[in-house]
């Protein structure tokens, strides 16, 4: 039996240089091969292969009356696709990295050109926007439309609360973290991803973390975060572990900025900050915090780095 291709591409989200942000697998599910056919099974199974630290995928979603294939148009709805996530050992709810990077696919190979993308996922309906700025026009590896224009995209994700955690949840804290200055623990309320504040940027960056110990958490990661270094043009600095789903760090998370968030508005009195991943890749994010209705705009770019097929 003949084989079908399943269109892909990889992308470094947060970035705008290629081989820094965090890498993300874009696989578009067309109706020759639609996701109920291929199957959870083998999307774990892509997601193992590509062996980073996300994968997603892709289909065409039914959109609200009025929308047209490809975009809004006379007010009629934004396109619509399904989105999933998938780490090199198990499916994710929330992931902000690969759903900047699912966006950007879109945009850069030219199948939607509306502004606004709305993604239907377990975490309910996520929406990214466009935006073309003009302190990008002179920036090279910039992502470009097929009318040429240079973009960031921005998403609209839920805040994740956070909380108080107690010792049993964290069985070792400082060996886990080799002896560096803890000024605060919490934890997120969704996945209970640990969220340690420490006392500069620069321990975040210098950090080498037990990742035996990170396995004994009781949530699914470590966030580590603390305040960047006087004159960096940063508000917060932060690293994220996550051993237990196939990644001993991931190199910019997009989701954990969504509980970051809210716990950095609070602590510097602001709704407007600037975040970088000090991870060795390293990466950006633009972060407004908007309290009326909970939410967070992470801003950021992209660059498309490998495309090609998978075989089904």
């Amino acid at each position: 039996m003949a084989k079908r291709a399943v269109r892909y591409a990889v992308i470094d989200a947060f970035t705008r240089s290629p081989f820094k942000g965090n890498p993300a697998a874009v696989c578009l599910l067309d109706s020759s091969s639609p996701e109920v056919e291929v199957g959870d099974e083998w999307m774990q199974s892509v997601a193992s292969e590509f062996n980073i630290s996300e994968t997603c995928f892709l289909s065409r979603a039914i959109s609200a009356v009025g929308a047209g294939s490809d975009g809004p148009s006379n007010g009629a709805s934004p396109p619509r696709f399904s989105l999933r996530w998938f780490t090199p050992v198990a499916e994710v709810k929330l992931c902000g990295h690969a759903t900047l990077a699912a966006a950007h696919f879109l945009w850069t190979s030219g199948l939607v050109s509306s502004t606004v993308i709305e993604f239907v996922t377990e975490s309910g309906i996520l929406t990214a926007k466009k935006v073309i700025r003009s302190n990008l026009l002179g920036a090279p590896n910039v992502a470009l439309n097929e009318a040429g224009e240079k973009f960031s995209i921005e998403l609209d994700f839920p805040v994740v609360p956070v909380g108080g955690c107690n010792a049993a949840e964290m069985p070792s804290i400082t060996e886990t973290l080799n002896g560096a200055s803890i000024v605060n623990v919490q934890k997120t309320e969704t996945s209970h991803d640990l969220i340690v504040e420490l006392s500069s940027g620069k321990e975040v960056v210098d950090l080498h973390p037990n990742f035996d110990e990170i396995q004994k958490c009781a949530g699914r990661g470590l966030i580590v975060t603390a305040p960047a270094p006087p004159g960096s043009e940063y508000d917060i600095f932060t690293r994220f572990f996550c051993p237990k789903f196939g990644i001993n760090e991931d190199p910019v998370c997009g989701s954990a900025h969504c509980a970051l968030a809210p716990y950095w508005s609070k602590k510097l009195g602001k709704t407007s900050l600037i975040a970088y991943m000090a991870s060795p890749r390293g990466g950006r994010l633009d972060l407004q915090l908007v309290e009326e209705t909970q939410r967070v705009c992470i801003q950021g770019e992209a660059v498309t780095v490998m495309v090609g097929s998978l075989l089904v």
